[in-house]
């Protein structure tokens, strides 16, 4: 008789689960469905485990525990950490705590929301530039609205050490607007990332954007005959979320391969400048995220 052919199902558990732990949220949800003997293995609490960030561990248990998914299954546990619009998991990556982390699904990526109180804001007029306050749909608990200033520029920043290796990244200005704001409407804004001061090839320079698209106010700035550039090629417009936040895309940048190193203490740094002076008021801000690329 000849010898049996032995097919990968018939590895014991450990041997898949150990394989199946290598790829990826996603791949471990397609090798669930090849058979039930991979189903076990993908299901298990070693490969989900796995997929769970080996910094903020601590954070994450305690998040989990408060969250009461600390004592299911670890895919249950892992999907929790997926919800970014639930507010994400409160972790300290620089020594002040005004950071949020969740994962991207998909990847297990690591993202982060960076809070107000976190950012670099102009302070020319001291403590009537900025107004601190509660708001409803902020996961921070309160946010910075702009009372009244000339010149406006936003800086966010974050260790390049705590993205996720070879992934590419965009950063985005999540914000409001409020009642009586002035001054957000003309298309002279830029946004940038860099890196350690350095440009990234995939955030393309500096972007032109637009907080608050208004072809009125946008004509006063490039005169009544212009065409507004607002759209593919031109200048950058927001979105609205589900959350109800306002975002615009700043900028990208793709982190070091596995295996290749970064410059040791090297940050990543999202900015955004209004270039004209004249009088702003009204934006309401709730932070900087960096999130993986989709």
């Amino acid at each position: 008789m000849g010898e049996e052919e032995t097919r990968a199902g018939d590895l014991p558990e450990p041997c898949l689960a150990h394989a199946i732990a290598l790829t990826s949220p996603r791949d471990a949800c397609r090798c669930a469905a090849v058979s039930p003997a991979f189903r076990a293995a993908a299901d298990s609490d070693y490969v989900w485990g796995r997929f769970v960030p080996e910094d903020h561990r601590r954070a994450i248990a305690l998040h989990l525990h408060d969250a009461g998914r600390d004592r299911g299954p670890r895919k249950d546990a892992y999907l929790a950490l997926c919800d970014g619009g639930g507010g994400g998991v409160p972790v300290d990556v620089d020594g002040d705590g005004w950071c949020r982390l969740w994962l991207d699904q998909a990847s297990g990526a690591k993202c982060y929301a960076l809070s107000a109180r976190r950012l670099s804001l102009p302070w020319e007029d001291g403590d009537f530039c900025w107004r601190w306050a509660p708001h409803a749909r902020s996961r921070f608990g309160e946010v910075a609205e702009l009372m009244d200033c000339s010149y406006l520029d936003i800086y966010g920043r974050l260790p390049v050490a705590v993205l996720t290796r070879a992934t590419s990244y965009a950063a985005y200005l999540v914000y409001g607007i409020a009642e009586g704001h002035r001054g957000l409407s003309f298309p002279d804004q830029e946004a940038a990332v860099s890196l350690g001061g350095r440009v990234p090839a995939e955030s393309h320079h500096r972007r032109s954007v637009c907080l608050r698209p208004d072809e009125a106010e946008a004509r006063k700035f490039w005169g009544a005959g212009a065409v507004i550039p607002y759209g593919v090629g031109g200048v950058h417009v927001p979105r609205l979320r589900d959350d109800g936040w306002w975002e615009v895309e700043m900028g990208r940048l793709r982190t070091v391969e596995a295996g290749e190193h970064e410059a040791p203490g090297e940050d990543v740094v999202a900015s955004f400048e209004v270039v004209g002076s004249y009088p702003k008021r009204g934006l309401i801000l709730e932070g900087i995220e960096f999130r993986k690329l989709q």
